[in-house]
C-alpha cells in the first residue's frame, strides 16, 4: 500500500512502522522545502520510502508524529522524527557519511549556515511577489529588493570564483537554494536574474546535476500546480 505517490489526507490509515534499515520521508511532491531533503537523499544515494501528505487536510496520525504538521519530516526505524528542511539535511549528512555535503571544519560549516541564513531572507519574495501580482498590486519595489538580494549572491560567486557557492562541486548550500530557483520561471521572476550573470550560470550548472534532474518537475507541471494553488485548491496529486 505504501508504493503510492498519492497523498495521504485526513482519515487515511496510518502507515506501519518504518522497516529496519530503511528511512521514511514525509513529503509533498511540489514543496520546495521537501525537495531540499529529496535532493540530499538522492545526491547521497540513500534508500528511502516516501509518504506524501495532503497539506490542507493533514492526516491525524501525521500530526501525532509532527505536531507542527510540516514537511519534510524524516522517520527512522527507531521511530525518531526529524523535521525542518535544513535540520533533516544536516542529519542525513551526519548519519550517512558517504559523499559528504557539508565541510568537516567548524568554520566551513558556519559559512554554509551564514549563507543559508542570508538566503532564508530571500525566500519570502518567491511567495510574496507572485501573490501580490495575482492581487493586481504593484510589485516593482519588491522586485527591486529581490534583485538586490540576488546581486549579493552573485557577488559571493564572483568573489569565490568557483562553479558553485562553496567550491567547484555542489555542497549542501547549493541544494538548500536550488528548489526556489527551479521555480523562478513559473513564478515569473526570471527577469530578476538579468543582471546577475554568475548566479545565472550557477542555475545552469545546477540543472546538469543528477539529483536535480531526478527531483525536478517540468514547467507545465509546475504551471498547472501553481494554478491550482492560486485557485485555492492545490492539486497535490497532479499528474498521478
Amino acid at each position: 500500500a505504501m508504493a503510492t505517490e498519492k497523498c495521504f489526507a485526513k482519515g487515511s490509515p496510518a502507515p506501519g512502522p518504518v522497516p529496519k534499515g530503511r528511512l521514511r520521508l514525509y513529503s509533498m511532491r511540489f514543496c520546495p522545502f521537501a525537495q531540499r531533503t529529496r535532493l540530499v537523499l538522492n545526491a547521497k544515494g540513500i534508500k528511502y520510502d516516501t509518504i506524501n501528505i495532503d497539506l490542507q487536510e493533514k492526516p491525524e496520525w501525521f500530526l501525532e508524529k509532527n505536531p507542527l504538521g510540516l514537511v519534510p519530516a524524516l522517520e527512522t526505524s527507531a521511530g525518531e522524527i526529524i523535521y525542518e528542511s535544513p535540520i533533516t539535511c544536516e542529519y542525513l549528512d551526519e548519519v550517512y557519511p558517504e559523499k559528504k555535503l557539508l565541510p568537516s571544519s567548524p568554520f566551513g560549516k558556519a559559512q554554509q549556515r551564514m549563507l543559508l541564513e542570508h538566503f532564508s531572507k530571500v525566500i519570502p519574495y518567491f511567495y510574496k511577489i507572485p501573490s501580490a501580482r495575482r492581487n493586481g498590486e504593484d510589485v516593482s519595489n519588491q522586485e527591486i529588493e529581490l534583485k538586490e538580494k540576488f546581486a549579493k549572491l552573485n557577488e559571493h560567486l564572483e568573489k569565490k570564483t568557483t562553479k558553485f557557492f562553496e567550491g567547484d562541486t555542489i555542497t549542501m548550500i547549493d541544494y538548500m537554494m536550488w528548489p526556489f530557483f527551479e521555480r523562478i520561471e513559473v513564478l515569473e521572476l526570471k527577469h530578476c536574474l538579468d543582471h546577475t550573470p554568475e548566479l545565472k550560470k550557477w542555475t545552469e550548472r545546477m540543472l546538469e546535476d543528477p539529483a536535480v534532474k531526478i527531483t525536478m518537475f517540468n514547467m507545465d507541471t509546475y504551471k498547472a500546480f501553481y494554478k491550482s494553488v492560486a485557485e485555492g485548491k492545490p492539486d497535490y496529486d497532479l499528474g498521478l
